[in-house]
Order: C-alpha cells, then structure tokens, then sequence
C-alpha cells in the first residue's frame, strides 16, 4: 500500500513538473490537460502554444504590464539598402490582433499613432489618430552581432553552419532563410543576413529577433535560463552585443522628422552657408554691372 501511494505522489509530481511553457518563463500554467496563460493586462490573460516561440506583440505588452506593476522584467556592418531601419523608439504597449500580430496602426494609449510593420516597429512618422497604415511584412532582417573576446579567429563556412545550427534549435528558423554570414576576426562582428521570399506568410520574423535581442542583451525569455551561444568546431561563441536592420516589403515612409536634432542642425548651417554664398555672389555681380553703367556714359562723353 505505501509503494502504491509512493507511486502515485511521484506521478503527481512529473505530472505538475511537466505543466511548464518553456518558451515563456512569465507564463502561468496549471490543470489537466496543461494549460498556460500570460498576464497581458490587469483581467487579459492570453492562452499561450508553448510548442512555439510567443507572438512579439504578446511578449511586448506582457511585459509592459510587469513593468507597470512593479514585477521584474530583466528582458529587456551597416544597413542591408537603404530602406532598412532599426527599432529607435524601443518597447511600447502595443495592440495586438486576435492571432498576435501587430495591429498596423499603434498610439500606445495616446492620440499620438504612428504605423508599425510586421515586427511592430515604428515605419512612419508620428501623427494623430487619423493617422492611415496598411500592414506590411518585414521579409528580410539583418544582425550585427559581436562577439565576445577569448575565442580567437573563426573559420567564416564553419560559423555560418553554427549560426544555421543555434537558429535552428533556439528559435526554430529554417536554415534556408539564412541567406548570407559575414566575418570580420579583427572586430569581432558577425553580419547575419535572414531572408524569406517576399509574400510569404508562413513564417514571422520578429519571433526570432525578439527572442534573440533578449537572449544577448538581458537574459533569456524561456524557462531554461541557458545563454545564447554559437558552437563552432566544438568551441562555444557567445555574443555581447547584437543591432537589428528591418527591411519590409514596402519601403517605410519616415520624412525630417525622423533625424536627429544634431543632423537637422547639420542641414541648416550647411543651407546657411550655401545661401550665405549665393548672397555674396549676387552682390558682387550686382556691383559689378553698376560700375560697368557709370563707364559707359564717360566714355561716350570722350568720344564726342
């Protein structure tokens, strides 16, 4: 009898340790069969398939929420064209769509909107709640990765196949999407290009990104707290330092707004200077059409 009870806590046991969500260690999960949750509000708790790395936008607005009720968040070489652009405007409190994308317009409980792309980064200027935004597919990613000291040069074919090989088992991306690896010893800078065929709906992008920035710059989001690391001929590669470039199917429509005030102040002293210049000649012609005038008539005084 005491071998049966014995038998059955230790079954209990496996099976209360196997209601877990390995792909989000904020998740809450109980019952039978295992069904897990994460807060994305104070009475909005989201259903989670943890067999899948997490929708972005759920991710984002979970957090936020930690972070606006005082619980622990710690999670937080060069464009590939010229329409590529980086997330400058960092977390917000996004609105998600029913499946977890991003909904294409976002003012994050303001009347300040602006329209984000499939990785619910901002793509537009800041306007009002008038603001127009179709949603638009971000199919190619590049990362500016730095590795840590300590590992010496890299065979660039060997690293490729190792980044193929962390991307494949840490977020479930295909080795065919990454397209391209880069190498610079003397830097320590990885470029990792990762594509998909434009119009493909199939696969998200910013799953991996989100994950991938958390796992290099903060700590990890899944329940195994393991670090982020690229084997390559047996040694471990870790990153210190990872910048993401999103390029989208349509280009983003960002105007002056988007630079910076010291870039801004860059343009007007040139534009001074250039109409300082044009000024000057002006005057100079002008001054010299005047004196040619008052020739004129002396000479034709003395030819008479």
């Amino acid at each position: 009898m005491k071998v049966l009870i014995a038998l059955l806590v230790v079954t209990f046991l496996d099976v209360v340790a196997a209601c877990e969500c390995p792909t989000m260690k904020w998740a809450v999960c109980d019952g039978t069969p295992c069904k897990c949750t994460l807060a994305l509000g104070e009475t909005n708790r989201q259903e989670l398939d943890c067999t899948k790395l997490i929708p972005k936008c759920y991710l984002m607005k979970g957090e936020m929420y930690r972070a606006r009720t005082g619980q622990s968040t710690r999670s937080i070489g060069g464009k590939p064209v010229e329409t590529a652009f980086v997330d400058n405007d960092g977390i917000y409190d996004p609105e998600c769509e029913n499946n977890g994308k991003f909904k294409a317009v976002q003012c994050n409980g303001t009347d300040v909107c602006w329209c984000v792309n499939a990785a619910g980064v901002r793509r537009s200027d800041k306007g009002d709640k008038n603001i127009k935004c179709e949603p638009v597919d971000t199919y190619w990613v590049r990362l500016e990765l730095k590795h840590k000291e300590g590992v010496g040069a890299l065979d660039p074919i060997k690293l490729k196949t190792g980044i193929q090989n962390a991307l494949l088992e840490r977020y479930h991306l295909s080795k065919a999407l990454v397209t391209e690896v880069a190498y610079d010893d003397k830097s320590r800078l990885i470029i990792v290009d990762v594509q998909k065929p434009k119009g493909d709906s199939t696969v998200d992008l910013s799953l991996m990104t989100y994950y991938m920035e958390k796992d290099i710059k903060v700590l990890p989001l899944y329940k195994n707290p393991s670090p982020f690391v690229v084997k390559v001929e047996g040694t471990d590669v870790s990153m210190e330092n990872i910048l993401v470039y999103y390029v989208d199917e349509v280009p983003p429509t960002f105007t002056m707004q988007k630079l910076t005030g010291g870039i801004i102040a860059v343009i007007v002293v040139v534009s001074l200077v250039v109409i300082a210049g044009l000024l000057v000649l002006f005057f100079l012609r002008r001054r010299e059409k005047a004196k040619y005038s008052k020739a004129q008539p002396k000479e034709m005084d003395t030819m008479s």
